[in-house]
């Protein structure tokens, strides 16, 4: 683990982002045990682990959604203050998140839920923003929707616009909670094809998802999680050839599709 954590160190790359002996609990219960490592720019870090390992609880503290009971994160350099509301509120401009529940503000367009963000937030003019979610749009085959609402769109396409809304932040690291659990199987692909050209174009990214498929083919790292420990941290490659733990080799046994040998 410690040869792990020390990667970008040894390449002369600073990480992006930083994280060192992270603990969480909810009253007596500790949900993150002294969690600790590095997201260099341009990897793909993919969380895995049974559910109530601690992958959404670890993402949601990257965010500031959640607050920490010890630890240090660093993201450019620099650590944030513990539990500093303040210095979360500017860092989630560099930080998007996409959750599974789309978050859409249902009573604004397509267009209106992007450009809230860069307009009141980062204060930057209507038609940069405009110029900007229009080339997003037509990425994801979207155009046509810009002036809908969210009831009228489907899941994937619900899912693809929260996407659009966190790019036209111009975050520097994205986090996607299960972005596709929510979702029905035929909308699940055009989601996940989306993350997947993010991933090509060298978007910095932690991905907790149960889509192992998709988790073998975006994955630089995969980190695999339990009881709130990292059990193991491997490139994608070796995780799914050669796990080192039996636990993740069950893990990944139970999620093999049924009848696969």
């Amino acid at each position: 683990m410690a040869e792990a954590d020390n990667e970008t160190t040894a390449k002369g790359e600073e990480p992006l982002l930083s994280v060192r002996h992270l603990r969480k609990s909810y009253g007596d219960h500790e949900v993150l045990k002294d969690v600790s490592f590095d997201v260099r720019r341009g990897q793909v870090l993919v969380l895995l682990g049974p559910s109530g390992s601690g992958k959404s609880t670890l993402i949601r503290c990257l965010n500031g959604l959640e607050t920490i009971q010890g630890g240090e994160i660093r993201f450019k350099g620099e650590v944030v203050p513990n539990n500093s509301e303040k210095a979360w509120r500017r860092l989630r401009t560099e930080i998007g998140m996409v959750f599974q529940s789309y978050d859409l503000f249902p009573n604004l367009t397509v267009a209106k839920n992007i450009e809230l963000g860069p307009t009141k937030v980062q204060k930057r003019p209507k038609a940069e923003v405009d110029e900007q979610m229009d080339r997003l749009l037509a990425d994801v085959q979207l155009s046509e929707y810009k002036n809908a609402y969210p009831r009228e769109l489907s899941g994937g396409q619900k899912q693809r616009i929260a996407i659009v809304r966190a790019l036209a932040m111009n975050p520097e690291l994205m986090l996607f909670d299960e972005v596709t659990a929510s979702l029905d199987p035929e909308m699940v692909r055009e989601v996940l094809e989306l993350m997947l050209r993010l991933a090509k174009r060298h978007m910095t990214m932690i991905v907790v998802t149960h889509e192992m498929e998709f988790a073998r083919r975006v994955a630089d790292t995969v980190m695999f999680l339990e009881n709130g420990v990292i059990l193991e941290r491997q490139s994608g490659s070796d995780f799914f050839t050669n796990p080192e733990t039996d636990r993740a080799r069950n893990f990944l046994d139970s999620m093999s599709p049924v009848g696969d040998e």
